[in-house]
């Protein structure tokens, strides 16, 4: 199963992505070794999540979300 999910973070910025290895990544990023994060932007919440069957699925979800307005992302999560 392949996930969308979005991340807020310390620092408030929010992070979109899709993986079938979400709990590693978010372990990952919580240790600072994520590419984009540093310990400064740990993900502090997991507020939006769907899943796909296939990869290609979550990746055209996570597209069409990298393209929302930061308002707009947020009221994904406070529907």
């Amino acid at each position: 199963m392949n996930y969308t999910y979005i991340l807020r973070c310390a620092d408030d910025t929010l992070y979109t992505g899709w993986t079938n290895d979400l709990e590693k990544r978010i372990k990952l990023h919580n240790t600072g070794k994520g590419a984009k994060y540093t310990k400064a932007r740990r993900p502090v919440a997991l507020f939006y999540f769907e899943t796909f069957p296939t990869k290609k699925e979550a990746m055209r979800r996570e597209a069409a979300i990298k393209k929302l307005s930061r308002e707009q992302k947020l009221a994904l999560a406070n529907p």
